[in-house]
């Protein structure tokens, strides 16, 4: 497959949903798949996938999207950050219109504080170059897809031996969510479908704990809508022969053994830590701090008499934390459609292109 219609193809379609129908006949039970990526989200509804299920098949969205699950304190904090002197704050987009306690990015950078958009790292690194007379920070927030381009930008501040540039760490990593999700106990997950560009960094290993522990399937797919069709048969095929393991659909991406170089490249800038994301709390080893030698990096670490927010958090009837445990679809806030929209967002979930809330509000209108 060469181009992008033939992961489109209708007749491959109808001949992939027939074989999921005779799976879920087989099953004959409920059976409830997770998506932990949100690309898989928007492909999901963008093509309608749900719709095309069997009734005891139901796909529920988690935790898979990076804006969505950064807390209202690394917002908070964040925002508090643009408030020093001599400071610029370099975000990716989607952080500006995330809803802080009291503001956000885009209201700070509106009342005139120096918050910039960027498309990478090494952007915001170009911008530390050009202005060496202020401290750029980096908001690094993002899964394993994006952390080794962070590490490769530090180094490269490093060997450039440039002090001006920062980083607010807030990175997460996928597998520790999956187990903080199965052992929750809060929703029957019988299968995931995960992440085709995270595994192209991190392989099939680091899900393996999944099957063997918990004995719930795990198939590594890609974005297009064939790609998904044909996770979810892999998947189904497990649960008929009770054998449960790692596979992965997208092949053509990602290998078992992921990207060595990457990792290798992350892991001599990072090391894994306890972090919180927004609706999970607290998970052991699921974030990343810099190691010693780039400690100086961490803008936390670094610069003196930092005032982080102090300010309470006020209860919201936001629901997106709920959301991004597969507890509840969008429609059952009380929000959603109504108060909270793509153009007045209340929560992360409705802010971000790849957040289930604005994925749902898009395509799906029942």
């Amino acid at each position: 497959m060469k181009f992008t219609d033939e992961f489109r193809n209708r007749t491959i379609a109808k001949g992939i949903l027939a074989q999921i129908a005779r799976y879920s006949q087989q099953i004959g039970k409920p059976i409830q798949l997770m998506e932990v990526c949100g690309t898989h989200t928007v492909t999901i509804f963008k093509f309608g996938i749900r719709d095309l299920l069997p009734k005891n098949i139901k796909l529920l969205s988690g935790p898979g999207c990076p804006v969505c699950v950064t807390t209202q304190q690394d917002i908070d904090t964040a925002i508090s950050l643009t408030e020093l002197e001599s400071i610029i704050f370099t975000t990716f987009g989607d952080m500006l219109r995330v809803p802080g306690t009291n503001s956000s990015l885009q209201e700070q950078k509106a009342n005139g504080k120096d918050v910039r958009v960027v498309y990478s790292c090494l952007d915001a690194l170009e911008i530390a170059k050009n202005n060496p007379e202020k401290k750029v920070i980096f908001f690094a927030v993002g899964f394993e897809t994006t952390s080794p381009t962070v590490a490769a930008t530090l180094q490269l501040a490093a060997q450039s031996k440039i002090n001006n540039f920062f980083i607010y760490p807030a990175h997460k990593l996928i597998p520790p969510a999956m187990r903080a999700l199965l052992e929750s106990g809060e929703v029957n997950i019988n299968g995931f479908i995960c992440p085709g560009h995270v595994s192209a960094v991190i392989g099939a290993k680091p899900y393996q704990f999944i099957p063997e522990q918990y004995r719930v399937g795990c198939v590594i797919a890609g974005f297009e809508p064939l790609d998904i069709l044909q996770a979810i048969v892999m998947l189904l095929h497990q649960i008929v022969d009770q054998n449960p393991c790692v596979e992965i659909q997208y092949q053509r991406v990602v290998k078992p053994e992921g990207n060595p170089k990457a990792r290798q490249m992350l892991y001599e800038v990072f090391e894994p830590a306890d972090t919180t994301w927004r609706g999970l709390g607290t998970i052991p080893n699921s974030g990343l701090n810099l190691t010693k030698p780039y400690l100086r990096f961490n803008i936390l670490e670094t610069v003196p008499n930092i005032r982080l927010s102090s300010a309470v958090h006020r209860s919201s009837p936001c629901r997106c934390g709920e959301v991004l445990r597969g507890i509840i679809t969008p429609p059952e806030c009380a929000l959603f459609r109504k108060k909270c929209t793509p153009d007045n967002p209340i929560g992360p979930c409705m802010v971000s292109s790849e957040g289930t809330c604005a994925a749902y509000y898009k395509y799906k209108r029942n």
